[in-house]
């Protein structure tokens, strides 16, 4: 083999050599922004119309939770809390945060009560037609409703969410573009 040909191997191994690094520094940076940062979510249902439609795609954003906790309105992806996953559903649902740790909630002829005071919800699509409470919420726990109060998998079901389950918040949605919304 001459000087040439040997200079050219070592440059074609450095090539693959260097490409197999820059392929996986790549994957490690995709996987930790998604594991820790931000993932994109689609809605498989109706229990946050109107707000949210089926096929909707979102960011769902998992840093500010580290900083802060979750707040009244915020519409939070979460993993099914243990009395789900005692009835063997194991994924992932989304959800609005209507009461906090500490909060009373009571549903009431379709009007969600938080600390005995009616709250405002124009993303409402239907009055809740069902009562509920007064409960208190127990600390590091969430009450979670769909917009869609009457066709709704939620906390009036299941019970409190606990805060460990929480995924992170939803920030935007980017399809169908004639939907683009920042929450």
């Amino acid at each position: 083999m001459t000087t040439l040909q040997s200079s050219t191997h070592k440059f074609q191994k450095n090539q693959w050599l260097e490409a197999v690094k820059t392929a996986g520094c790549g994957l490690a940076l995709a996987l930790g922004l998604h594991t820790f940062v931000a993932e994109v979510r689609y809605i498989p249902s109706e229990s946050m119309t109107p707000t949210l439609q089926v096929g909707d795609r979102l960011i769902i954003e998992k840093l500010s939770y580290r900083i802060y906790a979750p707040q009244r309105r915020d519409i939070v992806v979460f993993k099914a809390p243990p009395k789900l996953e005692a009835q063997h559903f194991h994924g992932t649902l989304i959800k609005r945060i209507v009461g906090i740790p500490g909060d009373v909630v009571a549903v009431e002829q379709g009007r969600v009560y938080v600390n005995g005071e009616a709250i405002t919800e124009p993303y409402v699509h239907t009055p809740a037609n069902y009562s509920y409470g007064p409960v208190t919420i127990p600390s590091d726990q969430y009450f979670v409703l769909g917009d869609n109060r009457t066709h709704s998998y939620d906390s009036h079901f299941w019970g409190f969410l606990p805060r460990q389950n929480i995924i992170g918040r939803t920030i935007f949605r980017f399809t169908p573009l004639q939907h683009l919304q920042v929450f």
